[in-house]
């Protein structure tokens, strides 16, 4: 019962960090919002305890957090590509934050409580950086 516990702990702690990033996003009006964070951090964390606890040892979850940060780049490059325009390319910072939720995703599904919150907290605090228009 208490594996169980740790295991929706370390869940739902991604799911709330992703919502946190992904609804900075999405007060800002971009295309990868509250839902699409939310998931990304879930999913991240998901594969990460299916590695974890889901097959007796079996499965290498360094493997499986090499093989999200792979999937997450086409993610990533949808972002970009949805955000090209005329005057050049823009999505860059949105698809960074997919990147990064998916690595607090993972971090949080591996138990690393502190760090998984802290990354959200600095990840947040980057996002509400005004950018500086040269």
């Amino acid at each position: 019962m208490a594996e169980w516990l740790e295991i929706i702990l370390r869940f739902l702690l991604a799911a709330a960090l992703g919502a946190a990033i992904g609804y900075e996003r999405e007060r800002h009006g971009k295309a990868a919002g509250l839902r699409t964070h939310t998931l990304i951090s879930s999913g991240a964390a998901l594969f990460t305890l299916a590695s974890i606890y889901g097959f007796n040892g079996g499965a290498d979850p360094s493997r499986v957090a090499a093989g999200v940060v792979a999937g997450i780049g086409f993610i990533g490059a949808g972002v970009i590509f949805r955000g090209m325009r005329s005057e050049g390319v823009a999505g860059i910072t949105t698809a960074a934050s997919v990147w990064v939720t998916a690595a607090i995703g993972l971090a949080a599904g591996a138990g690393l409580y502190l760090i998984s919150a802290i990354a959200a907290i600095v990840t947040i605090g980057v996002l509400k950086i005004p950018k500086v228009r040269g």
